[in-house]
């Protein structure tokens, strides 16, 4: 494992617990000599993240398509900033760098962005861990909808295997670079379909 891809949020959120957290888990992937890919904003957890691996002696690649480099603010000290013609783009560039894959408290971008790298993981698209940096419980919700999704027959019990949560960046990240991707059939029931 050499890159990490951080989805999280462009707002710092409204705990104190998610910019600490976003700042250890920054310094702790840059401690590791890993490159962080993140989505190139330098506003709320995304900046937060990003600085703290570059104040670590760490690399960080940002990858932001053109209609958000305002919206977002472009981070401008970066390694290296892309900027790309959309979000289609925005996130195949970032899923071919990448090695794997951790979500940080955020909103409905950081979600769809890490639920589409986890739906490409349970179609054996990639085999990349994929993981949640869990923060002051949230995704504590989340979690339990997931396992509701297994209760119900929407997703089966294997394909959990392929998501790794942890409360500590060391433990994740311990946990990522140890990950076998299952092999595990998409499908719950063909028969029935």
């Amino acid at each position: 494992m050499k890159r990490v891809c951080v989805f999280t949020g462009s707002s710092p959120g409204a705990r104190p617990e998610y910019a600490a957290a976003a700042q250890q888990f920054g310094a702790e992937i840059a401690g590791r000599g890993y490159e962080l890919v993140y989505g190139g904003g330098r506003v709320g957890l995304m900046g937060v993240i990003a600085d703290a691996v570059l104040a670590s002696g760490g690399r960080v690649i940002g990858v932001i398509p053109e209609n958000l480099v305002a919206k977002e603010i472009g981070h401008s000290g970066l390694t290296e900033l892309r900027i790309v013609k959309s979000m289609h783009e925005r996130k195949a560039l970032m899923a071919d760098l990448s090695d794997a894959f951790v979500a940080m408290p955020g909103g409905i971008g950081t979600m769809e962005e890490f639920f589409e790298v986890l739906t490409w993981a349970q179609l054996g698209l990639h085999a990349k861990p994929c993981g949640l940096l869990q923060v002051a419980g949230y995704f504590d919700a989340l979690l339990a909808l997931l396992d509701r999704a297994v209760q119900e027959r929407f997703v089966k019990a294997e394909h959990m295997t392929m998501l790794i949560a942890s409360v500590s960046p060391t433990e994740l990240l311990d946990r990522l670079a140890a990950y076998r991707a299952p092999l595990v059939d998409k499908w719950i029931d063909r028969r029935s379909s």
